[in-house]
């Protein structure tokens, strides 16, 4: 008896070790195999425009994983908490070539230069530009688009060519935005190309071609909710990044339907003291050239970076509009990230 006892001990220590050694197994192949990171925005805004704002707000809780399935292929998954929560990104992308990978689902719609980088590195705490904003659907302000933070569903293929010389990306693209299906049955075909001939010069155009289907109306074009119509967009520009300082700018233009709109940016940052940066930054955009009407903002603010990745910023805009009365704008911000 007492050996059969012995026994079965000796048996249980066995399988709980030959478990516990499955489960470590497992542990460390889920912490080889998958990063986990994210950031939040919170602030204050004053707004004194005819709509005005004087409010604490969040901007975003961005929850990010990264998966490595296999050397070649990997998935991401990308979710704001924010205002009930949004599903941002989810996407597989496998490596064929150092120049050739391709990626399936929902991501960043490879247009402009600005729409490639995250709210987390971006200078203005309003995030995207006026013309960004618009012209690639960040935020709702084209109503034809809606808010689909620059993003879409659709199929990649994107590289680096002659040692990092070049960047391309061509995608093929629902045109409707994130988290819904194509409303029509015509794709956007984008593209995406720079060079980087130094380390701190990157130069650099992008294009969409195609057919949307209007999520709302629009009273400067006159396309109605539900209407097919045709949606073009080009951009070009630069960004130059030095050891202490920085610039990005780019020229943009679209057409949906018969309007005609265009936009420009420049964005620039100097550090003054350790940490602590100034920035500054011109923006306009056109919505219908035909009638000009411009929206012009001007922008000066500081950030301070007090742990990396993490920075506390504040921001004076000053709005002109074309028609109606110039305004401020003045916002503070906090950023934490892991």
């Amino acid at each position: 008896m007492r050996k059969t006892l012995l026994s079965l001990i000796a048996l249980l220590v066995i399988g709980q070790a030959s478990a516990q050694e499955s489960i470590n197994k497992v542990v460390n192949t889920l912490k080889e195999r998958i990063t986990l990171s994210g950031y939040a925005q919170a602030g204050y805004t004053y707004n004194d425009a005819a709509d005005p704002d004087n409010t604490f707000d969040v901007k975003r809780i961005i929850f990010m994983a990264d998966g490595k399935i296999t050397d070649e292929w990997s998935c991401y998954f990308m979710y704001d908490f924010n205002s009930g929560g949004n599903l941002l990104e989810l996407y597989t992308e496998y490596k064929f070539l150092p120049q050739l990978s391709a990626r399936l689902g929902q991501f960043k719609s490879p247009y402009t230069l600005e729409n490639q980088l995250s709210p987390s590195s971006v200078e203005l705490i309003n995030c995207f530009s006026l013309p960004v904003a618009y012209m690639a659907g960040a935020n709702g302000s084209d109503p034809l688009y809606s808010a689909s933070g620059g993003r879409d569903v659709g199929l990649m293929v994107h590289g680096d060519l002659l040692g990092k010389l070049l960047n391309y990306r061509l995608a093929v693209m629902n045109g409707q935005g994130i988290n819904t299906k194509d409303k029509n049955t015509q794709k956007d075909v984008i593209g995406y190309l720079t060079a980087n001939p130094t380390q701190w010069l990157t130069v650099g155009g992008s294009f969409v071609r195609g057919t949307g289907c209007a999520v709302a109306g629009s009273p400067f074009t006159g396309i109605q909710a539900g209407e097919n119509y045709s949606r073009t967009r080009w951009s070009i520009g630069g960004i130059l990044t030095g050891k202490h300082c920085g610039l990005r700018s780019e020229y943009m233009a679209g057409k949906d339907g018969d309007v005609k709109s265009d936009g420009f940016y420049a964005t620039g940052y100097t550090q003054v003291f350790p940490k602590f940066e100034v920035i500054a930054s011109y923006e306009y955009l056109n919505k219908d050239k035909v009638v000009s009407f411009k929206q012009t903002n001007y922008v000066a603010g500081v950030q301070y970076w007090f742990y990396p990745r993490c920075r506390i910023q504040a921001q004076y805009t000053h709005q002109v509009p074309k028609n109606g009365e110039s305004s401020n704008l003045i916002q503070t911000q906090l950023q934490v990230r892991f």
